[in-house]
């Protein structure tokens, strides 16, 4: 990312495609901004570029979907080694997303998906194949967010 803060324009922009990437039209944000259209364009493909904005993805309800469990696997990982484990780890089959945490044990958390407890075990062994000692395993229940306040921007 550039030396650059981000600038009012720039932290709307992420605040709104936060709170509803697929709904947000350029145009929208920039009659709220008053600004063009072609600016709140440029201004997000420079926010790509930069590293600052770096997807789109759909929040999927794996319940819905027909997929039961969803589980939170906590890890530890030496820390020598912590970085390319949390990426092995998402090639795991099942594995929907991985965190690495900055401090001591328990210092990976892996999101995995499954049909069943059978299909859970095996992620949990991949994983521990993998190098990653298993201390924990919750299932999750719901899961909520919502647009970072640092980037709204009073109108």
């Amino acid at each position: 990312m550039s030396d650059e803060p981000l600038d009012d324009l720039d932290r709307r922009i992420v605040h709104s495609l936060q709170q509803d990437a697929r709904k947000t039209s350029a145009s929208e944000v920039a009659d709220e901004a008053g600004v063009s259209a072609s600016t709140v364009r440029n201004r997000i493909r420079g926010l790509e570029k930069e590293g600052v904005i770096t997807g789109y993805r759909p929040e999927v309800n794996y319940e819905e979907a027909g997929y039961q469990l969803r589980t939170l696997i906590v890890c530890t990982a030496p820390i020598p080694e912590r970085e390319a484990l949390a990426q092995g780890a998402l090639e795991v089959p099942g594995v929907v997303a991985v965190r690495e945490v900055m401090t001591g044990t328990q210092n990976v958390h892996v999101e995995a998906v499954g049909d069943d407890s059978d299909d859970l075990s095996r992620i949990g062994q991949d994983l521990d194949e993998l190098g990653l000692e298993v201390v924990d395993e919750d299932l999750i229940r719901n899961e909520y967010e919502h647009a970072f306040h640092g980037f709204d921007v009073e109108v």
